[in-house]
């Protein structure tokens, strides 16, 4: 399970496509994806914390449901982050890998940097893994 997917073979949905999030490599324990700050800002011109968020929940929802395997789904459970410092420009990138991969539960350690590898923000996630309906 822990074998990379092609990430061409990975939806990714229609909110993370609208964000401008792409797929690097993908593996049940490590996800690596970029995110363009433009269009993802608050009024200030500063990437918003929920677009950072919801970059960590895409990142590490794929790897979950990866591990999840075929007939089997994951769903975020629960999520946190902590907002290190804000990006105006440029892009940003995650990295979402493994801290548990069990047979119900897959928890994600997510960090965004920027392209100066300046650390953005760090994120928890929880999912927990059903079959499919």
């Amino acid at each position: 399970m822990a074998n990379e997917i092609p990430v061409s073979e990975i939806p990714i949905g229609d909110m993370a496509s609208n964000m401008g999030i792409v797929l690097t490599s993908a593996s049940a324990r490590t996800v690596v994806g970029t995110m363009p700050v433009a269009g993802n800002t608050q009024p200030f011109g500063l990437l918003n914390g929920g677009a950072s968020i919801a970059f960590a929940e895409t990142l590490g929802s794929i790897g979950a449901n990866i591990h999840a395997g075929v007939g089997r789904v994951a769903v975020g459970i629960e999520i946190n982050g902590t907002h290190h410092r804000s990006a105006t420009s440029g892009t940003v990138t995650g990295t979402a890998t493994s801290l548990s991969l069990g047979r119900t539960v897959a928890v994600y350690e997510i960090v965004i940097r920027d392209e100066k590898e300046k650390l953005i923000c760090t994120a928890r996630l929880t999912c927990l893994l059903r079959d499919a309906p």
